[in-house]
């Protein structure tokens, strides 16, 4: 099993939330986060000052999926965000020991 993690820009999040749900891919986790990158910050005005944003707001997705759907799971996510542009985001992926179902125990695949 593998554990996808991706952050993306906020604005598209339904569109890979969309496109996974299409595949079948059920168990996700969505938490809004702030990070700098190459695509660095931004300048913005308030009240006449200059003000320095230095961490812009996106999203981070969590899943785990079975091993065979580890590809498919990144092709669809790079297809609904990529922009080719600075700031589309990254995705990385590790190594799941075990999953448990709380509720029922299960283990493995089965209580992904």
């Amino acid at each position: 099993m593998k554990k996808i993690e991706a952050i993306i820009r906020p604005f598209k999040l339904d569109d890979v939330k969309d496109a996974l749900d299409d595949m079948g891919i059920q168990g996700l986790t969505v938490v809004e986060v702030k990070g700098s990158g190459r695509q660095r910050g931004h300048t913005e005005m308030y009240q006449g000052a200059d003000y320095v944003i230095d961490f812009l707001p996106k999203v981070k997705l969590e899943m785990v999926v079975a091993d065979k759907d580890k590809d498919r799971v990144i092709e669809t996510i790079c297809a609904s965000v990529g922009s080719n542009k600075i700031g589309d985001g990254k995705i990385f992926v590790s190594d799941v020991e075990e999953v448990i179902r709380i509720r029922t125990g299960e283990r493995g695949e089965s209580a992904i």
